[in-house]
């Protein structure tokens, strides 16, 4: 697996869309810190772009990845070589080459600004962790979309729909349920809600630890309660790692299935 993890991993980095996305990060974090004199006002900037971009960028590459890498994967399949090792090899180098792109790309202008030196190098710490688990996340679900799809057209479909409903439409089911049930104690519902969906456990946790909760709304006493504590912090991060554990053991599954 280690040998197909590099290959795909250098493959990418020779791409050219893989400089386009460190070229983006890099000059989004020039322009912001050059636009911002505070470091936190950059962090909360960065949120909203990343938490929406991140995922867009992981479920295309991760599509685009396995559908143009198909005649390639299976002259590998003709060799002694567990399937598993071959696709989860793929997945890795994806994930790996686009979270580096992430991680480099933003830290490059902030450490030259001196984010070492400033008490908001724990929320740029906390953004480029959730923006890493964020690209594992989608890059897998995208993964898992192409597997179950050989037809290109209905694979970035479903992955632009999948990326559609978790960041847009899931948030207006959930406001919509809290307005309707709100006579209702909605405590529990509102914290499971939120862990089912990575990108608003994403959004909560960044958005805490930057202190404005009151951003929240409804709930934002709620999420302060259970989120702000060390316990809330390590359950949610779990969660974080169960969204990625659960798509990858998807993925070594549909792989021994699958007939190709």
């Amino acid at each position: 697996m280690l040998k197909i993890l590099k290959y795909s991993f250098f493959d990418l980095m020779r791409s050219r869309w893989s400089y386009v996305y460190f070229l983006f990060y890099l000059l989004l974090g020039v322009v912001l810190l050059f636009l911002n004199n505070d470091l936190s006002k950059a962090v909360i900037t960065l949120m909203n772009v990343i938490i929406i971009l991140v995922p867009l960028i992981g479920t295309i590459f991760g599509v685009m990845y396995y559908y143009s890498s198909r005649e390639f994967t299976e002259l590998l399949l003709a060799q002694p070589v567990k399937r598993s090792s071959i696709f989860l090899g793929q997945y890795f180098g994806v994930a790996l080459s686009l979270s580096l792109s992430l991680i480099i790309g933003l830290g490059l202008p902030f450490v030259f600004y001196g984010i070492f030196k400033s008490a908001a190098i724990w929320d740029f710490s906390l953004l480029l962790i959730t923006g890493t688990f964020l690209t594992l996340i989608f890059t897998a679900l995208a993964f898992i979309i192409a597997l179950a799809n050989e037809n290109k057209i209905k694979g970035f479909g479903y992955a632009i729909l999948l990326w559609l409903f978790m960041a847009v439409i899931y948030d207006g089911l959930f406001l919509m349920s809290l307005i309707y049930f709100e006579n209702y104690p909605l405590d529990k519902f509102s914290l499971i809600a939120t862990m089912f969906n990575p990108i608003d456990l994403s959004r909560v946790l960044i958005l805490l630890k930057l202190d404005i909760s009151a951003l929240l709304g409804y709930t934002g006493a709620v999420f302060q309660k259970f989120f702000g504590t060390s316990l809330g912090l390590i359950i949610s991060t779990g969660m974080l790692a169960l969204w990625v554990a659960i798509p990858i053991g998807i993925i070594y599954r549909m792989v021994k299935r699958k007939d190709f």
